[in-house]
């Protein structure tokens, strides 16, 4: 039987892993390793809070980023510019680099922008994505889940195979 003061700790845990999850930079790719590796997590559990965790901003973002967008364009210095340089450099760079994937794919190039775990792809280049390219919301909000349980599963999987290796 595990302690309340056991469970409040791993509770708090989990509320971490989710909470790198939903962020743009780590999401799965730093959510996953650091629920089974810092904190020991069972695999299913560290694959469903990465998972859950990497979905909550999407609607959000899906509903929003464009409005965001017009709210920083005319918001005076010294918050609207500083915020919104980075952010119209990585949509311009977002949009560029996946232009071809979407023209030729269509709202299904999602899956792939979010399921391969490599910088500047997962769940918040996808939303950036869907929203540049107008998909329909249904369509993104499929899309980019379905990317997010097969890019959960990779970095699962990856990160038990080098646990796995390491420990020989």
């Amino acid at each position: 039987m595990m302690s309340s003061v056991a469970l409040g700790e791993q509770a708090w845990q989990a509320l971490i892993v989710l909470g790198v999850a939903a962020l743009p930079l780590s999401e799965l790719r730093g959510a996953i390793p650091l629920a089974l590796i810092s904190f020991g997590f069972p695999p299913l559990v560290a694959y469903a809070l990465g998972v859950v965790g990497n979905l909550l901003p999407v609607l959000p973002l899906l509903l929003g980023l464009e409005a965001l967008l017009k709210v920083l364009e005319r918001w005076p210095w010294p918050w609207g510019q500083p915020l919104r340089r980075p952010l119209s450099w990585w949509l311009r760079l977002t949009e560029r680099r996946f232009r071809g994937a979407v023209e030729r794919f269509g709202p299904w190039a999602l899956i792939v922008i979010v399921a391969v775990p490599l910088p500047m792809t997962g769940a918040w280049t996808g939303c950036a994505v869907a929203v540049l390219f107008r998909v329909p919301l249904a369509k993104a909000l499929v899309a980019i889940a379905l990317g997010v349980l097969a890019a959960g599963a990779i970095v699962t999987l990856a990160t038990l195979g080098a646990l796995g290796t390491l420990a020989l």
